[in-house]
């Protein structure tokens, strides 16, 4: 038996009533995976897909999280089909309808998905500006999203719902930024109309030589940003960040840190950069 099995497949291969519900975990009617091996969301689509339209893609937050953004994927599954196809209606599923060209989707990892520009797309419409620049930059990082495809993507949305939000955005979205932190904070600081910083800025000393990196800074100011994830409690890591931290303020750089704390406060990280910006003589 294979993990992945239909009713029809089940009984085929023997298994009772009671075996069925020992073994497979029900995904959506008919469709199960078994216990054997991990349900998580890839296994869940591949499960599905055998039930779903021919011209199904798996869509939106679904899109998204298989191709490991930083978004909350909970039931239902979302898939789009062309206006002309059935609609499946399934529990644990929720269908779109969209227009979809060659361009929009793509094979990732065995399934039919919709590609970073139209997922991002897509998500325009349904996540805060915040998330959704941490969203994009996930795409970028990943490979799945690219400058020229976002725009030729932009460019024919017409009047879709978030076009205006994605234009918007579009131009700050950059594969630098290495976490859905970071991206938060660097777009809460343009937001609230600071010069906008560069990602995973270098840091030079007097003989030009890199000898650290900030993860959000200003040259011109020597004021960096630095998210301290969990990964910063690590007795090596911090032994690390130390040194990084002493070369920076060896050659004058101002560091102010952030962490999972501050997400929920970003306007008081706003504001404490800007603080530290007009310190440095910024003004703007």
């Amino acid at each position: 038996m294979q993990p992945i099995y239909g009713r029809d497949q089940a009984r085929a291969a023997g298994l009772t009533r009671a075996q069925l519900r020992d073994d497979g975990r029900r995904i959506t009617r008919g469709v199960y995976v078994s216990r054997a091996v991990p349900l998580d969301l890839r296994a869940a689509c591949l499960a599905m897909l055998p039930v779903l339209p021919a011209e199904a893609v798996f869509s939106h937050l679904t899109a998204a999280a298989l191709c490991r953004s930083p978004v909350e994927h909970r039931w239902p599954v979302s898939v789009s089909v062309p206006p002309d196809v059935y609609r499946p209606r399934r529990a644990r599923l929720r269908t779109h309808v969209r227009h979809l060209t060659e361009d929009d989707v793509v094979q990732y990892r065995g399934l039919p998905v919709t590609s970073g520009a139209q997922t991002w797309l897509d998500l325009a419409a349904l996540l805060p500006a915040g998330e959704l620049v941490a969203v994009g930059d996930a795409l970028y990082r990943g490979g799945h999203l690219d400058a020229a495809s976002l725009q030729a993507r932009l460019q024919r949305a017409g009047g879709a719902r978030g076009v205006v939000a994605a234009r918007h955005l579009a131009p700050y979205l950059t594969p630098l930024a290495a976490s859905r932190p970071e991206s938060l904070v660097r777009y809460a600081v343009i937001a609230g109309g600071l010069p906008e910083p560069e990602a995973q800025i270098p840091i030079l000393d007097r003989w030009g030589q890199e000898v650290a990196h900030a993860d959000l800074g200003w040259a011109r100011w020597k004021v960096a940003l630095e998210y301290e994830g969990r990964q910063h409690a690590d007795v090596d890591q911090f032994g690390r960040d130390i040194d990084r931290y002493s070369l920076m303020a060896a050659d004058g750089w101002l560091i102010l840190r952030f962490a999972g704390r501050h997400l929920g406060r970003l306007d008081a990280v706003v504001s404490r950069v800007a603080g530290a910006l007009r310190s440095r003589g910024a003004r703007w």
